[in-house]
């Protein structure tokens, strides 16, 4: 079982202090990187939404927003409350001070405003962090559902890769006998062109041959090859779910390494066609494996 590290998940709770909603939204990244947004006074809290949220979540990068609804206002988005009196205050000091310097003109707002204090926070909101922790991990475990379910399809393609790919090892093997045969033939016949002899040494066309059934031989990367990709199988097909991505990324990049090598010891149309294609393959192994948890 695998999952993506994109989702999105939500959830809401009624408390004494209003209606608690977080909503959470994950996209693909190297490590677990999360960004808190939270209404005035909720800063306290945000080491341990972090906690909250991290078993659950092994990689990806985590957008986390908490608010808080009162009185038919959204607590992340509470208005600030106006002191008058220190707008008053603010007011007086400054005509004061232009009738002192004679100076011409009257105060507008931007002067006042511009002094600072005049708007003040809205109150912080008394919530149990409790009820936070509760309406966290029920918008956490919807999360981890949609990713799971992401999995799924990613899981589909990602087998569908490997089958192309065990198809192109095929062939490879099927072609890399009949290559060396083909190259025996070619070497007796230009011997004979240039000897201008019906004869051949088959002794020593025999021992080239054997040469380059050695250089060429790509039987071990055959076999290396499909034991990463028959890991790579028993990973996705575990029924237990752990975070699995850079595990699939290393089977990946050593599959590379074999096609790489495979291709390089080709000396032949078709299996150098099989490895190009093979190569194709992994690279669209390894697009996807960047949204794999």
């Amino acid at each position: 079982m695998i999952r993506s590290m994109t989702g999105w998940g939500e959830a809401e709770r009624v408390t004494p202090a209003g209606r608690l909603r977080v909503e959470i939204r994950t996209v693909n990244h190297r490590h677990f990187n999360a960004s808190l947004r939270t209404p005035h006074g909720f800063d306290r809290l945000e080491a341990d939404i972090q906690s909250w949220i991290r078993p659950r979540i092994a990689r990806g990068h985590v957008s986390y927003q908490l608010f808080v609804e009162h009185g038919g206002e959204r607590g992340a988005a509470a208005l600030p409350a106006l002191d008058l009196d220190r707008a008053l205050h603010y007011r007086d000091l400054i005509r004061r001070l232009r009738q002192e310097l004679g100076l011409a003109g009257d105060v507008d707002v931007g002067d006042v405003v511009r002094l600072g204090g005049v708007f003040r926070a809205p109150a912080a909101v008394d919530v149990d962090p409790e009820a936070v922790r509760g309406v966290t991990e029920e918008a956490v475990h919807s999360l981890v559902a949609t990713r799971e379910s992401e999995g799924s399809r990613l899981a589909e393609d990602l087998l569908e890769r490997l089958g192309a790919i065990e198809q192109g090892l095929e062939r490879v093997r099927e072609r890399a006998p009949a290559r060396l045969a083909a190259e025996r033939d070619r070497l007796r016949a230009a011997v004979r062109e240039l000897t201008a002899e019906e004869s051949t040494d088959e002794e020593r066309l025999a021992r080239e041959i054997a040469y380059l059934a050695e250089k060429w031989d790509i039987n071990e990367e055959l076999v290396r090859f499909r034991a990463h990709v028959e890991h790579f199988r028993e990973t996705l097909a575990a029924p237990r779910y752990e975070p699995v991505g850079k595990r699939l990324g290393f089977l990946v990049q050593e599959m590379q390494r074999e096609a790489n090598t495979i291709g390089a010891k080709a000396n032949d149309l078709a299996i150098a066609r099989a490895a190009m294609a093979i190569k194709e393959e992994i690279e669209r192994l390894r697009e996807q494996l960047e949204n794999v948890e």
